[in-house]
């Protein structure tokens, strides 16, 4: 068994995680280690004017242990509404024609809801079947865009439960062609209430899924994917994030 002595030697040349795992070795030390010097000397490395405090709020093991690393994970309560709550508006132009409007349902936006046709390319299908969450949906009719058309989109949501509207894109264009995914992308960024001043620059993307076309200067749109990036991944993400919305 090493001396006291040694350990308490050994013992403020530790990382964290070492330190905490001397701990669970022994009755003897996890006595020592507990001593909340060793603590204040990992404290010293990462936030130093903690330590200058005479005295501080908490105990530096648990000041360690609460802010030693990010918290990667987030618990969110239930949202406050669901996708049966709303209802999607879609118009697609191309200059002055209307391509595609329709009023979807959320349920039927819902990730994995729908299938895509067969023949589409590896890298798109590798894309939707992916972790992230992205709300798809199929275009019927199919519909055929040249790459000389100016093609736009609104998105505007709905909620059955206020009769309240929300805008999500507000006739933006799709300026970026991504030929090795199939996908045609738009973007606008989300106009909160109020209510939450501090939130801002989140985008909503929203792309027209293609495939190839008998013209190579066509694109053959059978889907359409809308997606917030990394502000929202999960579903309870994406309604918590669009329950925030300007709703009028």
């Amino acid at each position: 068994m090493l001396s006291d002595e040694m350990l308490k030697a050994v013992f403020p040349l530790l990382e964290g995680t070492d330190l905490a795992a001397c701990m669970s070795v022994c009755k003897q030390w996890h006595q020592i280690a507990q001593d909340d010097y060793f603590w204040k000397c990992l404290c010293a490395k990462r936030w130093p004017s903690t330590c200058k405090n005479p005295s501080p709020p908490m105990t530096y093991r648990r000041l360690f242990k609460t802010f030693y690393k990010h918290k990667h994970h987030r618990t969110l309560l239930p949202p406050r509404i669901s996708l049966s709550d709303l209802e999607f508006y879609i118009d697609i132009w191309a200059d002055d024609d209307l391509l595609f409007s329709q009023v979807v349902a959320g349920p039927v936006f819902r990730k994995g809801n729908w299938t895509p046709p067969p023949g589409i390319c590896n890298i798109l299908r590798h894309h939707l079947e992916g972790p992230e969450y992205k709300m798809t949906l199929p275009v019927e009719p199919r519909f055929a865009v040249p790459y000389t058309q100016t093609v736009s989109v609104s998105v505007l949501v709905a909620r059955k439960d206020s009769g309240k509207v929300a805008c999500i894109i507000n006739k933006s264009m799709f300026d970026y062609i991504d030929r090795s995914s199939y996908r045609a992308l738009a973007f606008d960024y989300l106009v909160f209430s109020p209510v939450y001043p501090f939130v801002s620059g989140i985008r909503a993307w929203i792309s027209l899924l293609f495939m190839e076309h008998v013209n190579e200067n066509v694109i053959d749109v059978f889907g359409i994917e809308m997606d917030f990036c990394d502000a929202a991944n999960s579903e309870d993400e994406v309604l918590w994030l669009l329950d925030m919305l300007d709703w009028k």
